[in-house]
């Protein structure tokens, strides 16, 4: 029962992936692009096809899923995922390496960024439509939004939203998950279509505005010209993204308390702000290092606090070529990439709470050796901290350092050197893009062997579903249950 479950749930995934297709194709057929509408409308039947048949098996009796089910649900959904979106690249003939387009596609979903594609002005629009389509689908969490719909299913879905939601507490903001999936993407969308209106008011046109706002509320990256925001050189867009950057990298959980008129939760919440003090106090000193590249402290602050929101929040725009800056600017953005977003946003990295729990941690070892016979614990949000999520916390971390290292040998033996194979790394795993050397913000990806590639696309989905719920898989206890 629970693997014909698992089967329909993935079905009517897929198909809502499909159907997210549709403004690719409409666009393929207004510019009349024949191997883009073939592209998208094959798919698009095959997969709405199997999604209305496991709605038309009817409801099974209110099954829930347990953490194993939900574990090897997520994955597989995040993997086929993958695989349908990176169909358009090949049959269109963007590329005809099939491991280049899955390494695009999924680098979309997980709105890492990362691109193999070396002239994005040359694409089609549907295909760039699409990119950013993977972006926006992925952010919020293409489980998120069949959490969703699967009652359709009769399976209950809060295991599914515990494996698939970022940050080392899952909570839910309604008693009903069904109800606070629905919610996250209600306000999803409001902001995504604010930011649009604000872009298209600094002069982009529909279509670049609606493309680079689903890759900003995503933390995405995906843009459609070679030199990214820079190629509208305008203060408005780049303050806008900023912006908008900063907010997707914030708790999506705390717009639904400021809906509510709980505004005491924000001032409450170590997380945020600490995140903001973050933003704030890096961009002010990326900004006086690199002042005597632009003149005034206005203009300096616009090109720093871009950058440092693009790098914390895990977007990977870029106004500048930042591998060019002085070198203190450039550590301060290396750090910045062992951070990221905070829990519970579109945001990849480590986490800005899991820097604060391990922060505090420290600090009351620090005391215990003072005081050894003291009883100490953290403090979050006002609340005493529970001590297995320092646990979980720094299992997370060493195992997030240990991939890194892993990916970096692998990147190496490629022949890359070492400061780009260890960003290259880091920007995987972290979901961020753009990194140092090869894989600056002035390179892509494409120059590296397959197998690379391939590790690459792994890391980007383990680093966007936190590491455990695509590790576990390769325990032996997990198959022996």
């Amino acid at each position: 029962m629970r693997r014909r479950i698992l089967i329909r749930v993935l079905a009517l995934l897929l198909g809502i992936i499909a159907l997210s297709m549709i403004p690719s194709l409409l666009i393929a057929l207004v510019d009349r692009e024949t191997q883009s509408i073939r592209a998208f409308l094959y798919p698009l039947v095959v997969c709405t096809s199997g999604a209305l048949l496991a709605l038309g098996l009817g409801k099974s009796s209110n099954i829930a899923f347990n953490a194993g089910d939900g574990f090897l649900l997520v994955s597989l959904a995040w993997f086929l995922t993958s695989i349908l979106g990176s169909i358009p690249f090949v049959i269109t003939g963007v590329t005809s390496n099939p491991v280049d387009a899955l390494f695009e596609s999924v680098s979309g979903f997980t709105t890492t960024g990362a691109t193999i594609f070396k002239d994005l002005e040359k694409l089609p629009r549907s295909i760039l439509l699409w990119r950013a389509m993977t972006h926006w689908l992925g952010g919020m969490g293409i489980v998120v939004l069949t959490v969703a719909l699967v009652p359709l299913l009769g399976v209950g879905g809060f295991q599914l939203l515990k494996a698939e939601t970022p940050g080392p507490e899952k909570d839910k903001i309604t008693p009903k998950i069904t109800a606070t999936a629905k919610i996250l993407w209600f306000i999803y969308i409001g902001l995504t279509a604010l930011e649009v209106l604000l872009l298209m008011m600094g002069g982009m046109n529909w279509f670049d505005a609606v493309t680079h706002a689903f890759a900003t509320m995503a933390t995405g990256g995906f843009g459609t010209k070679n030199i990214s925001i820079a190629y509208y050189n305008s203060a408005w867009i780049d303050w806008v993204c900023t912006i908008f950057m900063i907010l997707a990298g914030m708790n999506f959980s705390l717009y639904y308390r400021i809906l509510q008129g709980k505004f005491q939760d924000l001032l409450k919440n170590t997380e945020l702000k600490v995140y903001l003090s973050i933003v704030i106090i890096t961009s002010v000193l990326v900004a006086l290092v690199v002042l005597p590249q632009y003149g005034t402290l206005a203009g300096a602050l616009r090109f720093s606090s871009f950058q440092v929101a693009s790098i914390i929040t895990t977007t990977g725009f870029a106004t500048a070529d930042f591998d060019l800056w002085p070198s203190f600017a450039k550590a301060v953005l290396f750090l910045l990439m062992f951070i990221g977003g905070c829990s519970g946003s579109t945001g990849g990295g480590i986490k800005v709470v899991r820097h604060v729990v391990l922060f505090k941690q420290a600090g009351n070892e620090i005391r215990r050796l003072l005081h050894p016979r003291g009883v100490f614990s953290i403090q979050l949000n006002g609340r005493v901290g529970r001590k297995d999520v320092v646990y979980g916390v720094a299992g997370f971390v060493f195992l997030y350092l240990t991939l890194v290292l892993l990916v970096t040998l692998v990147v190496s033996s490629a022949g890359a050197d070492l400061i780009s194979a260890f960003s290259s790394a880091l920007v995987t795993i972290g979901n961020i893009g753009p990194g140092f050397g090869l894989i600056g913000p002035s390179q892509n990806y494409s120059n590296f062997p397959n197998y690379v590639k391939l590790v690459w696309s792994f890391a980007m989905i383990a680093g966007r579903l936190e590491l455990w719920t695509v590790i576990i898989l390769f325990t032996p206890e997990f198959w022996r249950r």
